[in-house]
């Protein structure tokens, strides 16, 4: 079975103005990335519009349609701000749906077993989207609806997200925090934005693990992390689907945050989840793109991420 890759031109369209780090050409880069001759294997397909049924398993149908109502009206229009961070143009609301849809759509295609693993290059990204607030450039959680979505469709019992993006995912912890049978794990900077991810926040069943780093700290310490507290809690946990929350922005070069990845860490920690899938949910995995503001670092680091899910297929 094939690594599939799901992306879209429509998250071009989502344009959060001059200067802004969660732009287009974070897509751009990826996907000239991935058009090289040794991503050849990638089963490709365009990522779908989300049914809003789906994306109503975590967000309400009123906070759907409010962000539906906020996008302005014609591509002339100005943006509008979210909130502090998270501009709206027009075009802005169908990036959304169809970053939500692939992550739908790589929970189907393996957990059905079309295809081995799935990666999502979309925009915008999701993590920090609460239960019924937009933040952090973030406007749907597209990791937790795709675990509350493999549950109510495809019958998986446990779900695990693991999040490895320089920021904490604020919202995914706050959807999974009285959920018995979801997991979330993040490695972070702290303190960082949202200020959120401590030791002691451990879910209302200890099913959420935290992993805070300092500024500065690089693979040794990061290693370390996933070695001594994550990998023992997804392990103790159990899954049958394992979602990966893809932030690059603990590359060292990258603006928005201190840790001092490279893409070697990216790839090591792939390896890991991967090995960790294999021994407990048939190798299911499901990786959606979250953070990465370095053009550079995102690039490189997504293609070495995306190669150990094709090693794996293979």
């Amino acid at each position: 079975m094939p690594t599939l890759l799901l992306t879209h031109p429509a998250c071009l369209l989502h344009d959060t103005g001059p200067g802004h780090p969660e732009r287009p050409d974070r897509l751009r880069v990826v996907d000239k990335a991935l058009a090289d001759p040794r991503f050849a294997g990638l089963t490709r397909a365009e990522a779908p519009l989300a049914n809003t049924a789906i994306i109503e398993l975590v967000h309400s149908a009123a906070y759907i349609d409010a962000i539906r109502k906020a996008e302005p009206p014609t591509p002339d229009s100005p943006r509008v701000m979210l909130d502090s961070d998270t501009p709206m143009s027009h075009g802005s609301f169908e990036a959304a749906m169809r970053a939500c849809g692939a992550a739908i759509e790589a929970v189907d295609q393996v957990m059905t077993g079309k295809a081995h693993n799935a990666f999502c290059a979309t925009r915008p990204p999701g993590h920090h989207a609460e239960t019924n607030s937009v933040q952090g450039f973030c406007f749907f959680s597209n990791a937790a609806i795709a675990a509350k979505h493999a549950r109510a469709r495809h019958g998986a019992e446990r779900v695990a997200v693991v999040d490895f993006d320089v920021h904490h995912g604020n919202g995914t912890q706050e959807i999974f925090w009285n959920e018995r049978n979801l997991f979330y794990a993040s490695t972070h900077q702290m303190p960082l934005f949202p200020g959120s991810g401590a030791l002691r926040e451990t879910g209302a069943f200890d099913n959420v693990c935290n992993a805070p780093m300092r500024a500065g700290d690089g693979g040794h310490e990061f290693r370390d992390a996933f070695n001594s507290r994550i990998l023992p809690a997804l392990r103790n946990f159990g899954f049958d689907l394992l979602i990966i929350s893809a932030g690059f922005d603990a590359h060292r070069d990258d603006p928005l945050g201190g840790l001092t990845l490279a893409a070697d860490d990216f790839a090591w920690m792939t390896h890991k989840l991967v090995d960790m899938a294999v021994a407990k949910a048939h190798g299911r995995v499901v990786s959606v793109l979250e953070g990465g503001y370095d053009l550079g670092g995102l690039a490189n680091s997504a293609a070495a991420h995306v190669s150990v899910l094709m090693e794996a297929a293979s």
